[in-house]
């Protein structure tokens, strides 16, 4: 391929990345989370269910340092799908780059929460009352469930290949079954 075709080519190099983006969606949209967890079913609260899954999936990928690339590029379909979702719901054009902002500033830091949590002995618990409830923890049984089923698919993650994962396959969670 030719240098001007690889700059003016319409191939979108994100789309290979979107079966496992649907992926992540799908699972942070699954029932389970919500019903039996008692994560918030509200607009925030699916965001940080979502966000949760599509960190562990980072921390997962980051293992690999041959998947940088593969990174960016499920990132730049979540920026894009976020900024949709909130034009979706009537956010204006002058101010949706602003929010778009905050919420790769709150995925960050999720990243970076759960990765404390599950690889560097933080505790797990924390993190989720303060990303996924905001501060208002919820009952211990749905708090332990929820942080047992995120521990136990962070695991499941870490034995399933770089490949499957990008290809989209995920382990299904305890959430799903």
């Amino acid at each position: 391929m030719s240098f001007f075709s690889k700059i003016f080519s319409r191939d979108n190099p994100n789309a290979g990345m979107q079966p496992l983006y649907n992926a992540i969606v799908g699972e942070g949209r699954q029932l389970a989370w919500y019903e039996e967890a008692q994560v918030p079913d509200t607009i925030d609260g699916r965001f940080d269910m979502i966000a949760a899954i599509f960190s562990l999936v980072l921390i997962r990928l980051e293992k690999d340092e041959e998947r940088g690339q593969d990174i960016a590029w499920l990132t730049e379909i979540f920026i894009s799908d976020m900024e949709g979702q909130l034009r979706q719901i009537g956010i204006g054009d002058m101010v949706v780059g602003k929010h778009v902002g905050r919420m790769m500033g709150a995925l960050g830091g999720r990243v970076g929460a759960y990765r404390d949590a599950l690889e560097k002995g933080a505790e797990l618990k924390d993190a989720i009352v303060r990303n996924i409830f905001r501060g208002a923890k919820p009952d211990d049984a749905a708090l332990d469930l929820l942080a047992s089923r995120l521990a136990a698919y962070h695991a499941a993650l870490g034995d399933c290949s770089s490949d499957a994962i990008v290809a989209g396959h995920l382990p299904a969670s305890e959430a799903a079954a």
